[in-house]
This record gives C-alpha cells, sequence and structure tokens, in this order.
C-alpha cells in the first residue's frame, strides 16, 4: 500500500488533455483529499488527480488514448474511505 506518493514538481504533468471532474462528499480535511488523489492516481490510464476539499470537487486528468470508465473513478474515491462521488463533467 502507497501512502502519500505525491508526485514532484520535477514529474510535473501538463494540465491540459482529457479530464473528469467529479463531486465528493465526506470529506472533512486536506488529508481526505490526499487520500483520495492517491487512490485515483492508482487506477490505469490516470495521469493525476486534483481534490479541492472546499469546493467537494476533484479533477482526474486521464492520458491520451486511454479509455477509462468513469464508473471506476466513482469506486476508486469510494475505496479511499467513507466518501460518495458522482461525474460532474467529462471533457
Amino acid at each position: 500500500m502507497k501512502l502519500f506518493g505525491r508526485k514532484k514538481k520535477s514529474e510535473a504533468v501538463k494540465e491540459e488533455g482529457p479530464a473528469v471532474e467529479l463531486v465528493i462528499e465526506g470529506m472533512h480535511c486536506s488529508s481526505c483529499g490526499l487520500l483520495i488523489d492517491d487512490e485515483l492516481e492508482e487506477v490505469d490510464g490516470v495521469r493525476r488527480a486534483t481534490t479541492d476539499v472546499r469546493t467537494g470537487r476533484c479533477r482526474v486528468l486521464l492520458e491520451e488514448g486511454v479509455d477509462v470508465d468513469p464508473a471506476v473513478l466513482v469506486t476508486a474515491v469510494q475505496a479511499a474511505g467513507d466518501y460518495t462521488a458522482r461525474i460532474a463533467i467529462v471533457d
């Protein structure tokens, strides 16, 4: 199990490309956002996940040309803890 395996700034990923935005409920602190990001970044085809606890939203950047089922992203959020998620936007 990888705990808080954040990508280093030297491994920065471009912020454009296909993305999914999730609405997440059940977060109460920044650690919740980090747990969700780490779980989502373990999903094949996910380049980066950025969760904003204040807005209750997460932007998930996907690899170009890789088909990621949004339901898998919702399941990953639920696996991170006692959170619920739904798809808000698919770019």
